[in-house]
C-alpha cells in the first residue's frame, strides 16, 4: 500500500544509499573522462586504425592475436611513422620561418621580382607579402614554444597509446562487444545488435577504403617527389595522406601547389611532366584497383557530410575531432537507419494484424 503522506525527504532517506551509490559512481565517471581526456587523440586513432586493420586481421581467422600483430606492424605502424616524422618535418621548417624571418620574407621578395608579371600585379603581390610579414609572422613568433613541445610530445605519447588500443581492439575486440552487448536488457539487445552492425558498416565504409588509398598515396609520393629533387619528402606525404583521406579532398592539394612551383622554376615543359608522373603514379593505382576493390564497402553517407565532419572536427578538436566528428556522424546516421527499421517493422506488423 502507497503511502500518500510520504514527502520528498522521506523519499530521500529510504533511497539514501542507492541515491549515494549514484552520487559516488558519477563522481569515479567524470574522473575517469578527466583523467583520460589527455588521451582522447590516442583513444580515437587506435579505434580508426583498428578498423584500417581489420580487413588484414581477419585473414588470420584462427589466431586473432597474430593477426592482430601482423595488422599493426605492416599497417598501423608505417601510417605512424609518416604522420610522426612529417610532423617533425613541418615543425622543424615553421621554427626556422619564426627565426629566420627576414631572409624568408627577402627571398619571397626576390621570387616575386624574377617574375615576369605586369607591375600592378607586382606591387600587390608586394604588398601581400609585406602584410602577412607584419602580421601572421609576429603571431607565430610569440607561439610558447616550450608548451608546443609539450604539446608535441604528447602527441607521440597518444601516437603509442593508438598502437596498443588498435591491437587490443584487434586481439580481443569481439569480447568487449558481447560484454557491451551482455549489459543491455534483453528485450533491448536486438535493437542494440541491428545499431552495431550499421554503425559497423557505415564506419567501415568512411575509413577502410580511403585510408589504404591514402596510405598508398603518401608512400608512392615519396618515391615521385624524390625522383624530382623536391625536398622536405616526410612533410609533403604527410600533407598527402591527410588530403587524401578526407572525401571530395585529395592530394592534387598538394600537387597542384607543387606543379605550380615547379613551372616558375623551371617552366611549363617540366611542370606538366611532374604533372602528369605524379597523377598517373601516384592517383592511377588507387582510382583503379583500390577504390573498385573496396567497392562494396560503402557508407552511404553523402561526400559533402562527411567532408564538413573531417574539417569541423579537425578545427574543433584536432586529431582527435578530425576523426571523432565522422564517428559521431556514423553514429548519428546508424541510429536513424535503426529507426526507420523499427518504423518499418511496427508498420508491417500493424498491416499484417489488420
Amino acid at each position: 500500500m502507497i503511502n500518500n503522506n510520504s514527502d520528498g525527504v522521506s523519499t530521500l532517506i529510504q533511497y539514501k544509499w542507492m541515491i549515494a551509490i549514484s552520487i559516488a559512481l558519477a563522481i569515479l565517471l567524470v574522473a575517469a573522462v578527466i583523467v583520460v581526456l589527455p588521451l582522447a587523440d590516442g583513444i580515437v586513432l587506435g579505434l580508426v586504425f583498428a578498423y584500417i586493420s581489420r580487413p588484414i586481421c581477419l585473414k588470420f581467422k584462427g589466431h586473432r592475436k597474430i593477426g592482430a600483430f601482423v595488422a599493426t606492424m605492416f599497417i598501423v605502424i608505417p601510417i605512424i611513422i609518416i604522420l610522426g616524422s612529417g610532423l617533425i618535418e613541418i615543425i622543424r621548417q615553421i621554427t626556422w620561418i619564426v627565426n629566420n624571418q627576414g631572409l624568408v620574407i627577402g627571398s619571397i621578395f626576390d621570387f616575386i621580382r624574377g617574375i615576369d608579371f605586369p607591375e600592378t600585379i607586382h606591387q600587390q603581390l608586394q604588398q601581400l607579402t609585406w602584410d602577412f610579414s607584419t602580421t601572421i609572422l609576429p603571431i607565430i613568433g610569440k607561439i610558447d614554444f616550450l608548451s608546443y613541445a609539450k604539446s608535441i610530445a604528447m602527441f607521440f605519447v597518444n601516437l603509442l597509446v593508438a598502437i596498443i588500443v588498435c591491437f587490443f581492439l584487434l586481439a580481443d575486440g569481439e569480447g568487449l562487444y558481447n560484454a557491451i552487448i551482455k549489459l543491455t536488457s534483453k528485450d533491448q539487445q536486438d535493437i542494440v545488435e541491428r545499431y552495431s552492425y550499421h554503425l559497423d558498416m557505415i564506419l567501415n565504409g568512411v575509413f577502410i577504403a580511403n585510408a589504404y588509398a591514402a596510405l598508398f598515396v603518401s608512400v608512392t609520393s615519396l618515391f615521385v617527389f624524390y625522383a624530382f629533387g623536391f625536398s622536405h619528402l616526410l612533410a609533403l606525404a604527410t600533407l598527402i595522406f591527410i588530403a587524401s583521406i578526407i572525401p571530395m579532398f585529395a592530394g592534387y592539394m598538394v600537387i597542384v601547389p607543387l606543379s605550380i612551383i615547379r613551372y616558375l622554376d623551371s617552366g611549363f615543359e617540366s611542370a606538366a611532366i611532374f604533372f602528369v608522373v605524379a597523377s598517373i603514379l601516384i592517383y592511377a593505382p588507387p582510382e583503379l584497383i583500390l577504390k573498385p576493390y573496396f567497392a562494396s564497402v560503402k557508407s552511404n553517407i553523402h561526400p559533402l557530410l562527411l567532408m564538413l565532419a573531417f574539417l569541423g572536427g579537425a578545427f574543433v578538436g584536432g586529431i582527435a575531432g578530425l576523426f571523432a566528428a565522422p564517428i559521431l556522424l556514423g553514429a548519428l546516421v546508424a541510429a536513424y537507419r535503426v529507426y526507420l527499421e523499427q518504423m518499418q517493422t511496427e508498420k508491417s506488423s500493424t498491416i499484417d494484424v489488420v
